[in-house]
């Protein structure tokens, strides 16, 4: 019987090294959409990435809702990313570069974040569709067996 592609909770990801990000910091233009969308709503986009490196526990809504709440009453909003990027970071052992975490979501904050959704959606996942609507296109193809009622009765 073959496996599913997903079998321990988390969707199936290509073999890459540890160690390397798939793209550098600046390469926004390999996904302009992303990068127009981080530009101008940064919200929406750290919302998603969140909710997938946090694999669902939090929505994409109530990040970005927080996100937008620091932005607007503190201009800290780069304290809030800047987690999520060493979680992803620990999640894939990727290096922490070209410098810390805080400093580069501090300075270059559309950047990072064009970065960390280019990572993932490179490792597999679909930020645009939650972590629920990952698992989802996952499955399919996956036959599940079917659920009868409750007890059997005689």
């Amino acid at each position: 019987m073959p496996q599913s592609k997903y079998a321990t909770g988390v969707p199936a990801q290509p073999m890459i090294t540890p160690g390397q990000w798939s793209t550098g910091l600046c390469d926004c233009g390999k996904d302009v959409p992303n990068c127009c969308l981080t530009c101008w709503c940064p919200c929406i986009s750290f919302g998603r990435i969140a909710e997938i490196v946090d694999q669902g526990t939090t929505s994409c809504g109530v990040h970005g809702a927080l996100y937008s709440v620091l932005c607007l009453f503190t201009g800290c909003e780069c304290i809030y990313s800047f987690m999520y990027r060493s979680k992803l970071r620990r999640q894939y052992m990727l290096p922490e570069q070209p410098c810390n975490d805080c400093l580069l979501h501090c300075f270059c904050e559309c950047c990072a974040l064009c970065q960390e959704h280019r990572e993932l959606k490179y490792r597999g996942f679909d930020p645009s569709l939650g972590w629920q609507g990952n698992l989802a296109s996952q499955n399919q193809g996956m036959v599940m067996p079917p659920v009868g009622p409750g007890e059997m009765k005689r």
